[in-house]
């Protein structure tokens, strides 16, 4: 693994998850004490954040530490095109608010229980 190549994993990690929570990068800066461009700086690997910054965005996300580090690292094994579309999926789901995803929820189980 490069020195810095951790910096964008748990940036995109923390995006997901403020991203999953509901907030702003703007509203999580206010609820932990940032301004909204260092939430996104970090979020965009631009800046390399200290542990008491990391636990303060945990403690405002109301997630563990750990959580930030919950990542997939790329493996030198191609993915398979299942995998590529789930993590796709995946991607567009964390995106969405609550109440779309118990849409999406319902519009699988109607697919899932026609088969």
């Amino acid at each position: 693994m490069k020195d810095n190549s951790i910096l964008p994993m748990v940036g995109k990690r923390i995006r997901q998850i403020r991203k999953l929570k509901g907030f702003t990068q703007e509203e999580l800066g206010e609820k932990c004490g940032f301004h909204f461009s260092y939430i996104g700086g970090v979020e965009r690997a631009e800046k390399n954040i200290s542990l008491i910054n990391v636990q303060k965005l945990a403690d405002a996300l109301e997630v563990p530490v750990q959580e930030f580090f919950s990542y997939e690292r790329s493996s030198s094994r191609k993915n398979s095109e299942r995998e590529n579309v789930m993590t796709e999926v995946n991607e567009l789901l964390i995106e969405m608010k609550t109440s779309d995803l118990k849409k999406v929820k319902l519009f699988l189980s109607e697919i899932m229980s026609n088969k």
